[in-house]
């Protein structure tokens, strides 16, 4: 596993990858709200283990792990990522790619499957399915509430942790995960100053959106999917997802549940190994 960069028109970034690419479809990994590309790291290990002639890459996504900021005043909209991801693929890519997400990740891989289908030859979501959408109604409340909560991130002071482990106890109790688990992603996403391990994400990413689709919009995005769809739900996950999967959801979609919470990959790393293997099959 090694540490490679991708230099985008306003970003730059890094990535854990196993293998080189090739006339196969590459594997792209993208990590959730928070995380960074060590989310996958074990999961990479797996399936590099069960096919080594394939090449797999992890993403940090922009202000997360190892990537570079976007700059004072930048508050990530979601449909950035997207963007990110079609440079990234185009510029650097010859061939379709699966791509494999989680929980924001999730998202973004679901909403560039749809929008550029000639891309993607398959998509594996975990704990995650549609962007997040509410009724017209919240519009008003929603830009309040996103404005009020840039000004809290403006004036928070950050206090850090007096150790790597106080941050991995803390990071695994609000993760529910088990502290072994959660250390790689941690120890990616920590950087030391002043005596003190401070999250290097960028503090922006922790503002509210100031817009969410209807849920009509929202939906379309996954109708539109067609490369083969699989969805992996963590048996102690967000419950609202085993309802919109019902709803959203075509009979297209391979549906599966396995033991684990939000973050079930990290506990059933060689399940979701072989899963992905299966749809790169």
């Amino acid at each position: 596993m090694r540490e490679t960069q991708y230099r985008l028109s306003n970003v730059t970034l890094n990535a854990l990858e196993v293998g080189e690419p090739s006339s196969l479809p590459s594997v792209i990994f993208l990590h959730g709200w928070l995380d960074n590309a060590a989310s996958f790291s074990t999961v990479l290990a797996a399936c590099a283990e069960r096919a080594p002639s394939r090449h797999f890459c992890a993403l940090d996504l922009a202000g997360h792990g190892y990537s570079t900021h976007k700059g004072m005043g930048y508050f990530y909209p979601f449909h950035d990522y997207v963007d990110d991801i079609y440079q990234l693929i185009t510029t650097f890519f010859t061939q379709k790619c699966l791509l494999v997400g989680h929980s924001l990740g999730a998202l973004i891989a679901a909403c560039y499957s749809s929008t550029f289908p000639e891309h993607v030859t398959g998509l594996v979501q975990i704990e995650g399915i549609a962007p997040l959408a509410e009724s017209p109604e919240r519009a008003v409340p929603r830009l309040r509430d996103s404005i009020i909560s840039r000004e809290q991130v403006r004036s928070h002071v950050e206090r850090g942790y007096a150790s790597v482990d106080a941050a991995v106890r803390h990071r695994a109790q609000v993760s529910h995960v088990a502290a072994p688990l959660i250390q790689p992603l941690v120890e990616r996403g920590l950087t030391p100053r002043d005596g003190r391990w401070f999250w290097q994400h960028d503090r922006q990413l922790q503002t509210q959106s100031a817009f969410r689709m209807p849920p009509e919009q929202a939906s379309t995005f996954i109708q539109g999917i067609r490369c083969p769809h699989g969805l992996i739900l963590g048996s102690d996950g967000y419950a609202d997802l085993r309802q919109s999967a019902t709803v959203l959801l075509s009979k297209h979609c391979t549906i599966l549940t396995i033991v684990g919470g939000h973050h079930c990959h990290l506990e059933q790393p060689e399940y979701v190994a072989q899963t992905i293997l299966e749809y790169i099959n």
